[in-house]
């Protein structure tokens, strides 16, 4: 079997879990079967939470390059890449010892998670030369290692937080990558002024709850490419009367595993109604 899987469609069920941001905020707090792939627990009373990994030990560049290898082990990925991807990883790891960026702090599962995962966006679509906003980007997934991969593409990662936007500009001026730029705004107000070739939606929220967002800047963008765990059926299956009133047409779904048991993803391709006419 290769990698993807093509055309899969959502199969008949239930309706999931539907919590998600309100309207026009971008919350990258994750529900369901997305709730690895977030960051830290927030208090209450402090929107970016306690420093909950601030006595985390911060692996050593080597170690996460050691651990790229294996979780990128079978694929077709520059060397230049991978070392450039552990250099981002340390930085997110460090910074994580102030802001809560990720829960995930183990090499491997940094690697196969944040970054093979990440990457393989650049395997489905082809993103020279497109623009591309990572929506709700927390740390800076997946919009720095797909800018990190795919130097023609132009990314913009935008955040509603300013901490952690500030965060992530200060690794884009580390990294020196040219092809990114980070924003503190919602969603909404943002690409109700600026048009995307793709809005990519990477543990933000349900389906649903992501095309409910962008109802009001829908003609904004071309695609909508959402990154999903094994649930993406049942969501799917709960947005299609929503995303079909909307304009969104589900186009294609490509399904992968990562490595180590480490559990099934899927990209959801949604034609957005800014593609009409092409």
């Amino acid at each position: 079997m290769s990698l993807f899987e093509h055309g899969k469609r959502p199969a008949d069920a239930g309706e999931g879990a539907q919590g998600g941001p309100q309207e026009g905020a971008v919350d990258p707090a994750p529900s369901g079967d997305e709730a690895p792939e977030g960051g830290a627990a927030r208090s209450a009373d402090d929107p970016d939470g306690v420093a909950v990994h601030a006595n985390t030990p911060v692996p050593s560049e080597d170690e996460l390059r050691a651990a790229l290898a294996w979780a990128f082990a079978g694929e077709e990925i520059e060397a230049a890449v991978l070392g450039r991807f552990a250099q981002h990883a340390r930085l997110v790891l460090a910074g994580n010892q102030r802001l809560n960026l990720t829960a995930i702090v183990e090499p491997r599962e940094v690697a196969a998670k944040h970054y093979l995962d990440s990457w393989r966006t650049t395997r489905l679509l082809p993103l020279g030369g497109r623009s591309l906003l990572d929506l709700g980007t927390g740390g800076g997934f997946p919009g720095l290692p797909v800018a990190l991969a795919e130097p023609q593409a132009r990314v913009v990662a935008l955040d509603s937080r300013a901490k952690r936007v500030e965060f992530v500009k200060e690794t884009i001026r580390a990294l020196g990558l040219g092809n990114a730029s980070a924003v503190a705004e919602r969603a909404e107000d943002h690409l109700a002024r600026h048009k995307y070739d793709i809005v990519l939606v990477r543990a933000v929220s349900s389906v649903r709850e992501n095309v409910r967002l962008l109802r009001k800047v829908r003609h904004s963008h071309k695609d909508l490419v959402m990154l999903k765990g094994p649930s993406w059926s049942r969501e799917a299956r709960a947005a299609e009367r929503e995303a079909e009133r909307l304009g969104f047409r589900l186009d294609t779904v490509w399904e992968h595993k990562l490595p180590g048991e480490m559990g099934d993803r899927a990209f959801l391709v949604y034609r957005a109604p800014g593609a009409q006419g092409l």
